[in-house]
């Protein structure tokens, strides 16, 4: 009598299975320029070699790379003349010319089914942030862009981090109140300015529970100055957080 496939084996053959059904209906495309590729959620090699993946040495705080070798703990000098609300940040990419095809597209281009592989990445990347957080954060776009985009891709990019991770993510804690204008265009003390009081928790005491003592990592996909990244850090400590982390598809590396 042959031995029953263990429920392990078959949900290997399910998955092999979809797989190739999904390889079929829509052959695999390079995520950044649309090529085709080896695989779902892949990239070119053309594309894969523009990518600038940050990695150490860099900042314990901001996680900027740096250029020489650093001692472990060693802080930028942004970080030591005005140290940022938030504990730590880090990011899969830099954010230039190389990123900024997949960063757009994903953003504004409705290529949300990337958000599978970005999750993977952003596991990566943020590993030591994760590996004692309570909760995931994405910062909240305002209801009349929401609905005008349709997505959050940060939303998008916290659930899908989530799955990979398994740090729970509550995408509606945190609420953009108020509507502002584009960040784009405005220096480093605009940009401030502009996000002043935009955020809040969400009303109840529920939304007080989940953010007390906790140790929270905020999701979104481009840091430039970290204004709106400092913002919804002051909103969460103000409330109560125990920790605030940060943690972005990319960032804009300023020598």
């Amino acid at each position: 009598m042959q031995a029953p496939v263990p429920l392990a084996g078959i949900g290997r053959i399910a998955t092999g299975a979809a797989t190739l059904l999904l390889d079929a209906l829509l052959p695999p495309r390079c995520l950044s320029c649309g090529e085709a590729v080896d695989r779902q959620g892949g990239l070119c090699a053309a594309c894969w070699v523009k990518l600038t993946f940050i990695a150490p040495p860099l900042c314990a705080c901001c996680g900027l790379p740096f250029e020489y070798e650093a001692q472990e703990g060693a802080l930028c000098g942004a970080c030591l003349a005005a140290p940022p609300p938030f504990a730590r940040a880090r990011a899969v990419l830099a954010y230039d010319d190389g990123s900024r095809p997949l960063v757009l597209g994903f953003k504004h281009g409705d290529r949300i089914h990337a958000a599978k592989s970005y999750g993977v990445w952003l596991a990566r990347a943020g590993k030591e942030l994760l590996a004692d957080a309570d909760r995931l954060l994405p910062v909240p776009l305002h209801r009349g862009r929401l609905f005008r985009r349709r997505y959050n891709q940060a939303a998008l990019l916290a659930q899908a981090l989530s799955r990979h991770s398994g740090v729970p993510a509550t995408p509606d804690l945190l609420q953009r109140h108020r509507s502002t204008p584009t960040q784009g265009g405005l220096d480093r003390q605009g940009r401030h300015r502009n996000v002043k009081g935009a955020f809040r928790l969400r009303q109840g005491q529920s939304a007080k529970e989940q953010v007390t003592g906790q140790r929270l990592v905020l999701i979104d996909d481009v840091m430039t100055t970290g204004a709106t990244l400092a913002e919804c850090t002051r909103v969460l400590l103000r409330a109560g957080a125990g920790r605030v982390d940060v943690l972005t598809l990319a960032r804009v590396v300023q020598r």
